[in-house]
């Protein structure tokens, strides 16, 4: 096998011009097919990335009428309890689950100011010790909410910069009072996410999904609910799983607990665990579905690849007829002339696989910068490309050394 590889690659070697050439197809194809899977592959995780969590793998549960998510108002919302805190250690304590919190939530709330500025538009979350954690948040001036704040019903509140913005004027607003429906609360803290999360935003659809909070949102206590809005209303929950994977699972096994808060029968509410990696999965299948068929136009150029290949060995076993007939004189078995040219073969169109990732990897990148496409270049999908190509030449390949292997020693000799 050393020998065909040495002889093969010194073959190579001596028609350099006319095996670049014959690799050309190959080298196009695989290219090709690295540049376009380095795309998908990009673009799938940038999906996964922007919808799943965003970043920090959460599960949303709230509270739906039909197939509505239930928006509260000024009733009291019959036939469903509040979670108890065994549900909730029930939830915390399901498989893959980090962390949970159950909050209460209003959106464009209109009563809430700061002296004559209003945060119209705004949202309010009651939550509970749980939630900067579950979310991902940092206090990052000031101080969070503290156990005495819950044990006293302290009215305190957190503000994201957005309203801390819109309601103090870019002023430090800690130690501040803010009125949400008529009671006063205390400005105890600023927080914003954790870490950076910078979506791939490419439609206004995007923009929506990722920029809902541009209004300013303000966080106060749970326990400081039923004191703003009347009624000590359920809860919605976020939920933390271990990995992105286990999300829809996560999500049915909390909301099939939180279901259990449901007591009326002829009730149209439900919870509803949000199945982000489903959307993500259908919009990585659209994807893929379009790139399967560049896929498939790429491979054509491997098929011509190979056909021409398959047409430089059998000029290779034309040229070479008198070498053959000498190598079968002096002892040498079909088997071995077989194997020589398979081996050329190979070599030949690995050598064009190994080309082809290269310059479909610096393809995909320029895509990258060219058209803001994220790539991420994938692993097997190289070791795959090499391989294949290694077939190709194979198969190719075996016209015409079986060619060369039936070759009768007498007539190779008297061949001119």
């Amino acid at each position: 096998m050393r020998d065909n590889l040495i002889e093969a690659l010194q073959e190579i070697w001596s028609h350099k011009m006319r095996s670049f050439l014959t690799m050309l197809g190959v080298i196009i194809g695989i290219a090709s097919i690295i540049a376009i899977v380095s795309t998908i592959k990009g673009t799938n995780d940038q999906i996964m990335k922007d919808l799943v969590g965003k970043g920090n793998n959460n599960v949303s549960i709230s509270l739906y009428q039909g197939d509505y998510e239930y928006y509260f108002d000024e009733e009291q919302v019959s036939g469903i309890t509040q979670t108890t805190e065994e549900q909730q250690e029930e939830i915390r304590s399901l498989d893959h689950v980090e962390d949970a919190t159950f909050y209460n939530f209003r959106s464009y709330v209109d009563s809430l100011s700061a002296g004559s500025q209003n945060l119209s538009g705004g949202k309010i979350y009651g939550i509970d010790e749980h939630f900067l954690n579950t979310c991902g948040y940092v206090v990052y001036k000031g101080r969070a909410f503290v156990e005495q704040d819950y044990n006293n019903n302290n009215k305190v509140a957190l503000l994201d910069s957005t309203a801390a913005d819109i309601l103090f004027s870019g002023e430090n607003p800690i130690g501040e009072t803010i009125e949400i429906s008529g009671e006063p609360f205390i400005i105890v803290g600023l927080y914003q996410q954790k870490t950076a999360f910078e979506p791939d935003i490419q439609s206004l659809s995007d923009y929506e999904t990722y920029y809902t909070d541009s209004y300013g949102t303000v966080l106060i206590p749970n326990v400081d609910w039923a004191i703003c809005f009347r009624f000590d209303e359920p809860q919605n929950a976020y939920v933390r799983a271990d990995e992105t994977e286990n999300m829809s699972d996560v999500g049915k096994a909390a909301q099939k607990v939180m279901q259990q808060c449901i007591t009326a029968t002829d009730t149209e509410l439900k919870y509803t665990a949000e199945d982000l990696t489903e959307e993500a999965k259908q919009q990585q299948q659209l994807s893929n579905s379009t790139n399967n068929l560049l896929i498939w136009v790429a491979s054509i150029a491997l098929l011509v690849g190979g056909i021409g290949v398959m047409n430089i060995m059998l000029v290779s076993v034309t040229e070479r007829t008198r070498e053959i007939g000498l190598k079968r004189s002096l002892g040498a078995r079909r088997r071995r002339i077989l194997m020589q040219f398979l081996t050329e073969s190979a070599v030949l169109t690995s050598l064009g696989g190994a080309l082809g990732v290269v310059i479909g990897i610096v393809m995909a990148k320029i895509i990258s910068q060219i058209s803001g496409t994220p790539v991420g270049i994938s692993v097997p999908a190289i070791l795959v490309s090499v391989g294949f190509s290694m077939i190709i030449g194979i198969v190719f390949g075996l016209l015409p050394s079986v060619k060369a292997a039936n070759l009768n020693p007498i007539d190779a000799l008297r061949r001119e």
